[in-house]
This record gives C-alpha cells, sequence and structure tokens, in this order.
C-alpha cells in the first residue's frame, strides 16, 4: 500500500498552483507498532521543520468507527495540515532535516492518503 508520494504526483500537484495556500488531508493507517513511531516523527515535525516552512496542524485525532464506509474504509487517524502554498509544502519534503525524519513516517504506516484539499468559495 501507498505511504509516499512519487514524483509524478508531486510534479502534478505543483502543476496545479505553486503559490495556493493548501490544507493537506491525511488518514492514516499505522502498522504495528506504527503509532509511537509517528508520534516520534510527528514531534519532530511539528518542532523544528513545519514552523520554517509556515505549516501549521490544524486538526490530529484518532479515528473513530466509520458511520458511513465500506468494509476497510476505516483510518487510525486523521491529520489537517495548512501550508501557506504548494511550494512550501514541497520544499519542506525536500529539507534534509525532514529527510532526517521521513523514515519515521514511513515505517509508522501501513497506508494513507495524503489529499491536498482546497476551500470552496463562500463557504
Amino acid at each position: 500500500m501507498a505511504v509516499d508520494p512519487t514524483g509524478p504526483d508531486f510534479a502534478a500537484f505543483l502543476a496545479e498552483d505553486p503559490d495556493e495556500p493548501v490544507v493537506m488531508l491525511n488518514l492514516l493507517r499505522f502498522a504495528e507498532g506504527g503509532r509511537a513511531l509517528y508520534q516520534e516523527y510527528a514531534r519532530a515535525f511539528s518542532r523544528t521543520i513545519a514552523p520554517r516552512y509556515g505549516a501549521e496542524v490544524v486538526y490530529a485525532g484518532d479515528g473513530g468507527p466509520a458511520l458511513v464506509a465500506e468494509d476497510g474504509q476505516q483510518w487510525d487517524a486523521v491529520l489537517l495540515v495548512r501550508y501557506p502554498n504548494r511550494r512550501a509544502f514541497s520544499r519542506l519534503v525536500a529539507d534534509p532535516e525532514y529527510q532526517q525524519i521521513t523514515h519515521l513516517r514511513s515505517r509508522a504506516l501501513r497506508e494513507a492518503v495524503l489529499q491536498p484539499t482546497r476551500p470552496w468559495g463562500g463557504a
């Protein structure tokens, strides 16, 4: 299962509008023992890397029983992370310090969805 974005995914992401603000939806399914690894990653991310690029964790929480979902569509955790623009997100994931901690995220997850969102006009 996928847990990390690929080069073509990044290219398409940036091609939309590199200066557009973005909120990333993170749906996480942990590997065995992955919750503790992910929390270690999240602490390092929030403490040093996120502020450098203007990233802000808007919401982080555990997933509960799904009210409407097909089998296998429940997630262990949900995060919303706001970035000032898509370019900042791209620079963040290329940062050498981020590269030193991203293995924690990869090892922690069995499956993930990382989906850019944009606000509805007038909502």
